[in-house]
């Protein structure tokens, strides 16, 4: 269901797939093989565990249901965002500030693989580190605003991030809908498709065997990993379960801790004066809770995603679902024309930190919501020291496990219908 959902939402007609590097297709999985490791899924998840293991010596089959890149990696809004979606006053909360500590390093332990294989890769993907500005929705915005910041100083000695007046917001963003914001300056943006393109093609590189249009329709993982296509199966000692939202019925045991959500993008034709729409080349993403996030593209586009959606049935006409949403942010781009939309989906967890864990042999890591770029590095990595018997990485991530949604998976869906209108009621109010 998800698969077939996700290709109807013109990845073809994206900004990213027309400004896409050149990647040579792989072939289709045929026949039987083996492999010291598995992996499932050809999006960051997945490429960073295989690009991992090869590195460790491991023998690697990745197998991707449609092409690599085009899952939610290839689609999202680019943007790199330090830390977790729970701020660090949130982490203290819910673990206390040792092991908030802990966890926040983490994230910058993903971030720093992530730029590492960039520039170690060559990886040409206009990566901007140029900082992360979330924009205040709420006057009262600024007052837990204030104390992240704190938090960030005191707890994690973090001294990267301040608030704006709303003053200094509108210099950095033509807009009069905030009241402020928080400015990251470890933060930044990205071609994510292109990111993608260049972990796999760093992975062929190491030896990684790359096979796409080969959807798996079983896996097995106790006592080793069997992983079976409709032309093929790859018998491999340990696997990766990397789809993301995309997993459908693959592992009923973990689908219900996650849900799959659309999102949808537009690019406008090149602005004249990109600059002055947003300053100093940040990416921009406001507090609302379902959220806009914005940037210039490297060519000067806005590249501009948004938009509230009741229901998971995609709009028939993507940009003018999105134009709208745009406008009320930016209404003096309403003569500038649309040259791309495009949506995709992302799954989210019921606390919005990831799912990692294991089952017998089987890892997998999923539910980022919507801080999908950076982290994937992390977690592909310690999905394979945990292999090799190295697990105080992967334990720790393991440990914040998300609830399941109420009802399972059955319900996600109906669930997520009633939450979209209640908070999109508050976001209004």
């Amino acid at each position: 269901m998800s698969l077939t959902f996700n290709s109807g939402l013109d990845m073809e007609r994206s900004y990213y797939a027309a400004t896409a590097n050149p990647f040579a297709p792989a072939p289709m999985l045929h026949d039987a093989h083996e492999a010291d490791l598995v992996v499932i899924g050809g999006g960051y998840t997945g490429l960073s565990a295989a690009l991992s293991a090869a590195k460790q010596g491991m023998s690697v089959i990745l197998l991707e249901a449609g092409r690599i890149g085009w899952g939610a990696s290839g689609r999202n809004g680019g943007q790199l965002i330090p830390g977790w979606r729970k701020g660090a006053t949130e982490l203290v909360k819910m673990y206390g500030e040792a092991r908030a500590r802990i966890l926040f390093d983490i994230s910058l332990r993903a971030r720093e693989w992530a730029l590492s294989q960039i520039a170690e890769n060559a990886i040409a993907c206009d990566l901007a580190t140029s900082g992360h500005l979330l924009a205040a929705a709420k006057p009262t915005d600024l007052t837990w605003m204030r104390a992240e910041v704190e938090t960030l100083e005191r707890v994690m000695g973090y001294p990267h991030a301040r608030v704006l007046s709303p003053e200094e917001t509108r210099a950095k963003v033509a807009s009069d809908a905030f009241h402020g914001g928080f400015l990251d300056a470890f933060g930044g943006h990205l071609h994510p498709l292109n990111y993608a393109l260049g972990l796999a093609n760093a992975a062929a590189r190491s030896g990684v065997q790359l096979f796409e249009h080969s959807e798996v329709l079983s896996v097995s993982g106790e006592r080793g990993v069997v992983a079976r296509t409709a032309r093929g199966e790859v018998r491999a000692r340990h696997g990766v379960l990397a789809c993301d939202a995309l997993l459908g019925n693959l592992a009923p045991r973990i689908a219900g801790r996650i849900m799959p959500v659309a999102n949808y993008l537009v690019a406008t034709e090149p602005l004249e004066a990109p600059r002055a729409l947003i300053a100093d080349n940040l990416a921009v993403s406001d507090s609302r809770f379902v959220v806009n996030y914005f940037r210039i593209s490297a060519d000067n586009r806005l590249i501009f995603g948004g938009g509230e959606r009741y229901t998971p049935t995609p709009p028939t006409d993507i940009a003018s679902f999105v134009r709208p949403f745009m406008l009320r942010l930016f209404p003096q781009l309403a003569e500038a024309r649309i040259d791309h939309a495009w949506g995709g989906l992302v799954s989210v967890t019921m606390s919005r930190l990831p799912h990692v864990g294991r089952m017998g042999d089987l890892f997998f890591a999923h539910g980022y919501s919507g801080q999908g770029v950076v982290l994937p590095a992390i977690a592909g990595a310690a999905m394979v020291e945990a292999m090799a018997g190295r697990s105080d990485l992967f334990e720790a991530l393991a440990a914040i496990a998300p609830p399941e949604f109420p009802g399972g998976a059955a319900l996600r869906t109906p669930l997520h219908v009633l939450g979209m209108l209640w908070y999109a009621l508050r976001d209004r109010l």
